[in-house]
Order: structure tokens, then C-alpha cells, then sequence
């Protein structure tokens, strides 16, 4: 029987597929900023001919782009077709926001389960180091704070190690960050309500860091209905006082 010519592998190909394994598995997140070109042929031991031929091919399949300025970013455009126009309807429509706070329960209690099944040391420390982050930045501007709620909602996701919810988590970040901004601008002066939130997230990271999945689960449900609640009762304070004024 004849031999049949094996096929060599480029390098090139080798490490496209290495960048695309890297962006499946939540390594490379969508947008995120590519290191230059001197740190990854060093980080990847591959030439810089190489290593720009990759770049070249990710570019050509629309997994990567070179924006004006300097840099190369993996591309957001799945983000962007989910939430422009989610961005609108709430934009037209605020109540809709519960509607995205009721996405929530499903979302991040099911990658609260699965953190708390499947995370890992490594996981759970940053998953800590976060909700640290969350209580140092409520003394700063509001941009701070969405930050860090966001990096704590990642994290979790990224504990569950199901890289589907990690990309679906990543692809609502703008949209997550939006309702968490909205939500601050309405609980965020009352220092009270701050510190429930706190107790809940901190239930929460417990139970994940415990290992107790159904725990977890609860904990996230119980913290999201807790602002549906300050938010409702907020809004009619809130519309009391204007029906108050406009009789005055």
C-alpha cells in the first residue's frame, strides 16, 4: 500500500488556532486589545513573520481588526447586534428593565450554580478579590462602581466554566452595565440599601466558595429580587411626590 503524502501544518495555522481556541474558551474576551506584536511572538516562541501572518489570517476572517490609532482588538460585533438594539427598546421603554433584571435571574444564577460546582482555586480568589473591588469603589464615581459590579458578574460566569454562558455574559456586558448604572443612580445615595447589597453578595460568594450550588443559586435569586423590590417601592415614592407637587 502506498504512503499518502502527510500535510504539514503552517505555523501561521497553528497559532490561528491557537487565538480562537483562546476567544471560545473566555481567555480573549470580545473587544479586548491584543498585546503587541513583540510580547505575544514571545509569549506564543514564535516568530514575528510568523506570528504577523496570524494576525493577517484572523483579520481576513473577521475574528480580529486594527482600529485607527494603533492596536488590534478581537471583534464586538456579536456584542453589538445583541445589544444596540436592546439599548433602544429600553432606551423608548424603561420598564423594560425589569425584563432585563428577570434575564438576570436566569443568567446569573445558573453561572452561580455552576461556580459554585466547577470553580476552581484560582477562580474563587478572584471571584473574592472582586466583591473586594465592589465595596472599594462605592466611594468613587459611579463609572468605578459599574466597573466593578460588572468584573464580579464575570468572574462568576468565567468560575462556571461553561463557555457558552461565559460568551453570552460577555456579549450583555454593555447591556449589564447600563441596568447596573440605572439601578445606582436610583439606590446608590442611600447607604443603607448599599449595605444590604453588600450582605447579599457576600451570601452569595459564600456559597460559592463553600461549593453549595443550590445555595448560590438562591442567593443570586434573593439579591436580584431585593432591587426589583427597592426599585418598585422607590418608584412610587417616587411618583407620590410628584402627584404631592403638582397639587401644591
Amino acid at each position: 500500500m502506498s504512503e499518502l503524502p502527510i500535510k504539514q501544518t503552517k505555523l501561521s495555522d497553528t497559532i490561528v488556532a491557537h487565538f480562537e481556541q483562546m476567544i471560545v474558551d473566555g481567555r480573549l474576551r470580545a473587544g479586548q486589545k491584543l498585546p503587541s506584536e513583540r510580547q505575544l511572538a514571545q509569549q506564543f516562541n514564535v516568530s514575528r513573520p510568523s506570528l504577523r501572518e496570524a494576525i493577517q489570517k484572523l483579520e481576513a476572517k473577521g475574528v480580529v481588526e486594527r482600529r485607527q490609532g494603533g492596536g488590534t482588538y478581537v471583534v464586538n460585533t456579536v456584542n453589538e447586534q445583541l445589544t444596540q438594539p436592546l439599548f433602544e427598546l429600553l432606551a423608548k421603554h424603561p420598564e423594560s428593565q425589569f425584563d432585563l433584571l428577570e434575564f438576570r435571574h436566569a443568567l446569573e444564577g445558573i453561572s452561580s450554580f455552576y461556580a459554585a460546582l466547577r470553580g476552581t482555586k484560582a477562580d474563587l480568589e478572584r471571584i473574592e478579590e472582586s466583591i473586594k473591588g465592589i465595596v472599594q469603589s462605592q466611594s468613587a464615581e459611579i463609572n468605578e462602581q459599574v466597573d466593578a459590579l460588572v468584573e464580579f458578574y464575570h468572574r462568576i460566569a468565567e468560575a462556571s466554566h461553561n463557555v457558552i454562558l461565559v460568551h453570552v455574559v460577555q456579549g450583555m456586558q454593555e447591556l449589564l452595565a447600563e441596568n447596573i448604572r440605572q439601578n445606582l443612580e436610583i439606590i446608590g445615595s442611600r447607604k443603607e440599601l448599599l449595605e444590604k447589597l453588600n450582605q447579599h453578595r457576600q451570601q452569595l460568594v459564600s456559597a460559592i466558595v463553600d461549593g453549595q450550588p443550590e445555595q448560590a443559586r438562591d442567593a443570586c435569586h434573593q439579591h436580584l429580587t431585593y432591587i426589583e423590590q427597592i426599585l418598585l417601592e422607590l418608584g412610587k415614592e417616587q411618583s407620590r411626590i410628584q402627584r404631592s407637587l403638582r397639587r401644591s
